[in-house]
C-alpha cells in the first residue's frame, strides 16, 4: 500500500473516535507549521531527500511527512509523485514562492505566521493583487449567501400572503 493511502486511511477514518482524530489533526497542524517555519528560513534552498530522511530531519513520522508532502505538493515547482511514493522515494520541497503565497491566501490561513512570512515573497503589486483577489472571493461568497437568504425571505413572504 502506498504511503498516501495509509495516511488517508488513518486521518479520514469515519469509524475512528472523533476526539482522537481531532487530537491527531491538532498535533499534525502544529508539526506542519514547524516544518513550514524551518523551510521559510532559507526559502531559496532546495531541500531534497527520501521521504524517510525528510521525516527524520523535521522530527516527523513517515506518515506525517506523507501528509505534509500531500499538502505542499500544489506549491512545489515540480510536484512529487505522492500517489505512488514509498519511504525510499526521493522528493523535493523546492516551492514556488508566489504560488505558495497565493495558495495560503486562498486557504484562508491569513492569521498564520507562515502566511506573513510568505507575503514577503511577493512584490507590493502582487501583494495588492492577491489581497484584492481574496477580498473579491469573500465578497462574492457573501453575495451568494445574501441572495439565497433573499430568495428564502421572498418565498416565506409569498407563503404568508397566500395564507392570508
Amino acid at each position: 500500500m502506498a504511503l498516501l493511502d495509509e495516511w488517508k486511511k488513518i486521518v479520514y477514518n469515519e469509524k475512528a473516535n472523533r476526539g482522537e482524530l481531532q487530537k491527531l489533526w491538532d498535533r499534525y497542524f502544529k508539526l506542519e507549521q514547524g516544518v513550514y517555519e524551518k523551510l521559510l528560513v532559507h526559502p531559496d534552498e532546495e531541500v531534497k531527500g527520501t521521504v524517510k530522511e525528510l521525516a527524520e530531519k523535521y522530527d516527523l513520522t513517515v506518515l506525517e511527512m506523507t501528509g505534509f508532502l500531500d499538502g505542499i505538493n500544489d506549491s512545489l515547482k515540480e510536484p512529487n509523485p505522492i500517489e505512488t511514493m514509498e519511504e525510499d522515494t526521493v522528493v523535493s520541497l523546492a516551492f514556488d514562492k508566489e504560488n505558495y503565497t497565493k495558495i495560503w491566501l486562498m486557504q484562508r490561513r491569513t492569521g498564520c505566521i507562515i502566511f506573513r512570512c510568505g507575503m514577503i515573497f511577493l512584490t507590493p503589486i502582487q501583494r495588492k493583487h492577491c489581497i484584492w483577489s481574496r477580498k473579491n472571493q469573500v465578497r462574492s461568497s457573501l453575495e451568494k449567501r445574501l441572495g439565497v437568504m433573499n430568495l428564502a425571505h421572498a418565498a416565506a413572504e409569498k407563503n404568508t400572503n397566500t395564507a392570508v
